[in-house]
């Protein structure tokens, strides 16, 4: 579990590719405190792990599916990269609740300076949208924002210059593609709900019976 807070950015050292898959090798500072084999880290938003760590570096195999539901496919010697280990038991807890599982892809369609702020509009799918709720949780890259705007077609989130500068925001222009995670509590009240809607087909009280009835 992971919270959106970015902790440094890493450098891609080395893409190895496999037939469906890859290995990433990455070079980064702070997490390395307490980093071992086995630990999980959040690699623009990606829950990844720890299989060797070599100084300064460490590698990450991504699987299949991996490549297909994010961005990480894109990814090239010398790419900048989101960096945040997995949230200690105790830790502060900064951001929301992050698990490191892409929902999809989205694009940048839109960057625009307001006074200190950047605004960025980024277009997805609606499989995407339809969870998105204005000023609700978005995980983009790895990072923890807030949606201020959110249509049919896109959403809109608004950074602070301490974010910009922090993460990998710094490097994105008009068209470049982000890893977006949504919020997992829309996601587990929808699943809750299904089993009702599929017992009341059967029953014999339903909601327009109630409702047809004053209840």
């Amino acid at each position: 579990m992971f919270t959106g807070i970015v902790e440094e950015t890493g450098v891609i050292q080395k893409v190895e590719m496999g037939a469906h898959s890859s290995c990433l090798t990455i070079g980064a500072d702070l997490i390395f405190e307490d980093l071992r084999i086995g630990d999980s880290v959040a690699v623009n938003g990606v829950c990844l792990t720890a299989t060797t760590i070599h100084g300064k570096s460490f590698t990450a195999d991504v699987m299949h599916e991996t490549l297909n539901r994010s961005s990480l496919g894109g990814l090239r010697s010398g790419s900048v990269v989101n960096l945040e280990r997995a949230m200690a038991a105790g830790g502060r807890f900064g951001g929301h609740m992050v698990s490191g599982h892409i929902d999809g892809p989205g694009k940048i369609i839109q960057m625009q300076k307001d006074d200190n702020a950047l605004w960025l509009t980024i277009q997805a799918d609606t499989k995407i949208l339809r969870y998105i709720v204005e000023k609700g949780s978005i995980t983009i890259d790895g990072i923890s924002l807030t949606v201020a705007a959110v249509s049919d077609q896109n959403f809109k989130v608004s950074l602070i210059p301490h974010t910009v500068q922090s993460t990998n925001i710094r490097e994105k222009t008009v068209g470049s593609v982000v890893n977006l995670e949504n919020d997992i509590l829309g996601k587990y009240v929808e699943k809750l709900m299904r089993p009702a809607d599929e017992e009341e087909k059967t029953a014999k009280i339903t909601r327009d019976f109630l409702s047809k009835y004053g209840f």
